[in-house]
């Protein structure tokens, strides 16, 4: 084996939550990039479509399917779909997710703390739980599961979406464990502040900028293009023995 077929994917088959735009687009063109096929799902079916034929110019089959993934049937139908389109599941991105409402505990209303929960945290329960007995057929394969930074470091007025990126690291460990025995190795992948269409208005702002310099040691924001290699990484046969961990890319925020 050389040193780069490691982190070759092709042949592979990788379904990517919300992976029309932002980080989730990054992680599906990298993963094009090393070989893999993909399945694009989210709510917006259009948008699906688009970027499936803009991936598949990288010489990859693509699949846009659209489904929210807090819901079981639908999350079981896109697994249904993927292996008759693609004939097998080996590699899962648990990217979907939302920041939800930014408000103090007290003025929060159930609906504000149950999105991101929901989101966040139960569909990448409802994706794992469907897709393993498919992985498992195909001799193994990968879960990445996408927190954030805010697992670990508070932030004020985003309690919902900071319990759920915390509950999902700790999800993360916990579906190691269990996978353990189908070969399935499961990770987490910990951005910080990423440049996205979602926060492009507001980190170009005076504010936005005050946030970067005072809490990014590089000064800067990650560019999605920053996040293949990790990707790849997580993806790849080089992280066989990597399991229940939690890599963190965010400028060094952390540090502080």
């Amino acid at each position: 084996m050389d040193r780069f077929s490691r982190f070759d994917l092709t042949g592979k088959v990788a379904i990517i939550t919300g992976g029309y735009q932002g980080i989730g687009r990054g992680i599906a063109e990298g993963l094009a990039e090393a070989g893999a096929h993909v399945v694009i799902c989210a709510r917006s079916f259009d948008k699906c479509v688009e970027a499936c034929a803009e991936i598949g110019e990288k010489g990859v089959k693509t699949l846009p399917v659209r489904c929210d993934i807090t819901q079981k049937g639908e999350v079981e139908s896109l697994v249904q779909k993927t292996v008759q389109a693609m004939g097998r599941i080996s590699i899962l991105v648990n990217n979907a997710g939302v920041g939800g409402s930014e408000k103090p505990i007290l003025k929060m209303s159930d609906e504000d703390w149950d999105q991101p929960v929901s989101i966040d945290l139960k569909g990448a329960f409802l994706l794992a739980r469907a897709v393993v007995p498919e992985m498992s057929k195909a001799g193994g394969g990968k879960i990445i599961n996408v927190a954030s930074i805010t697992a670990m470091i508070a932030m004020p007025n985003m309690s919902a979406y900071c319990a759920s990126k915390a509950g999902l690291v700790q999800l993360t460990k916990v579906m190691a464990l269990e996978f353990l025995k189908y070969n399935i190795q499961v990770n987490a992948l910990c951005p910080g502040y990423f440049l996205t269409p979602m926060n492009q208005k507001f980190f170009a702002s005076k504010a936005g900028q005050e946030i970067i310099q005072k809490n990014i040691p590089m000064g800067r924001l990650g560019q999605v293009e920053e996040l293949k290699g990790a990707a790849i990484y997580l993806a790849s046969s080089a992280t066989d023995f990597m399991t229940g961990s939690c890599l963190v890319i965010d400028g060094g925020q952390t540090i502080w």
